[in-house]
């Protein structure tokens, strides 16, 4: 930019000082010996940093209306931008973030012997958001990108060789035998129901039929917080019990009328780390039980959940509707939009009833209730029937 100072000739023209120490008021005046217009002026040619993008996107998906997203996720990026992705492209202008760089980022990722095909792809799929996240005042991608997997060479994902332990029927049997407590119950509602364990700590006794024949699933809990966004938008419905599980959970309930259904003495929430260190390994480990294909002797609460989807699917005439329904599971297209069994309640709690459990509950003689004694004794076992 120019800015006239004085005339050459004649009236109002300045000595060489006088004009120096104008032309300093001048530029004083514009701002533009200020460090914030130089870092403005520096960034327009050089652009951002990965690392201060990914902030700019981190608090874009904090802070959006539309389609929000879950702490539980926010916490997963900001790990794996902590301990992979900053440390290997954080100082990089984002603008150079290209098919190049991450071909030798995945290449980094899989040398270090520390991650699994589908970690890569979760971790490059940030860095695709992280660029993706940069517009202009348009709302146009200033550093558009067309991903070519093949040059990167992204690792293929085997789901063959993922590991998705599954507890079999039996197993579940020996885990809720050897359980004692409110563990017990927890762990019998995860298997009967298909619940993920973070929807189970996040159950309300209001929620729960008087009866104890359904539940609302509604709400979650992630470390200490109460969540009233689930998973995926399917994940807000109605689970039916069977008659012998309802029966239990309303003995297990007893005179309480509110509150976390699952929860410590003090009426806090529990941690899925405690429940996983503290009682469900220690189960497996007294069972001796290790998975043939994936050898490994250690699951996670998921396998409850994975082991009611295959008994649903694989072994009972349950219709598709209300499977998809019962699991949290979206529909294909329109015919399940059109399916309206879930508004049946008389049919959902007969055919709860038919379909059974696919495992073994400790007879009526063992203790559920909360913090209830240690079971020494071998239990009775019963089954609920089956068809």
């Amino acid at each position: 930019m120019r800015e006239k100072i004085c005339p050459t000739s004649g009236a109002g023209k300045l000595s060489a000082s006088e004009r120096e120490r104008k032309a300093k008021e001048i530029i004083a005046a514009s701002g533009a010996d200020t460090l914030e217009h130089f870092e403005k002026v520096v960034r327009s040619i050089h652009g951002v940093t990965f690392r201060e993008q990914a902030i700019i996107c981190l608090n874009q998906m904090k802070n959006r209306k539309r389609k929000p997203v879950a702490p539980s996720t926010v916490d997963n990026w900001e790990s794996a931008l902590e301990n992979w992705l900053n440390p290997n492209i954080g100082d990089m202008p984002l603008d150079a973030v290209n098919n190049l760089a991450m071909k030798q980022l995945v290449a980094k990722m899989v040398a270090s012997g520390e991650l699994g095909p589908k970690s890569i792809g979760n971790y490059t799929q940030i860095v695709k958001a992280v660029v993706a996240s940069a517009v202009n005042e348009e709302g146009e991608q200033i550093h558009p990108r067309k991903w070519n997997h093949e040059f990167i060479d992204m690792p293929v994902i085997d789901k063959k060789k993922q590991k998705t332990p599954s507890f079999a029927g039996e197993v579940v049997t020996g885990i809720v035998r050897l359980a004692t407590g409110l563990y017990r119950m927890l762990f019998i509602l995860c298997a009967a129901a298909g619940l993920r364990i973070g929807e189970a700590l996040g159950i309300d006794i209001k929620d729960i039929s008087p009866d104890c024949s359904t539940i609302v699933i509604k709400q979650k809990a992630w470390r200490g917080q109460i969540h009233d966004r689930l998973k995926t938008p399917s994940g807000d419905r109605v689970i039916d019990l069977h008659p012998t599980v309802a029966a239990l959970l309303q003995e297990y309930i007893g005179v309480r009328r509110a509150g976390l259904l699952f929860c410590t003495k003090t009426g806090k929430q529990l941690w899925q780390s405690g429940i996983l260190r503290r009682h469900l390994h220690p189960i497996l480990k007294k069972l001796e039980w290790k998975d043939a294909e994936l050898g490994i002797d250690k699951a996670g609460s998921h396998a409850f959940r994975r082991f009611r989807n295959t008994y649903l699917r694989n072994h009972t005439s349950t219709p598709q509707g209300l499977y998809k329904f019962w699991m949290g599971h979206a529909g294909d297209g329109m015919s399940d939009l059109y399916d309206k069994i879930r508004h049946d309640v008389a049919f959902r709690k007969e055919v709860a009833e038919r379909i059974g459990l696919g495992f073994e509950l400790p007879s009526k003689n063992a203790v559920v209730g909360p913090n209830g004694p240690k079971i020494k004794s071998e239990q009775v076992l019963e089954m609920a029937a089956s068809v």
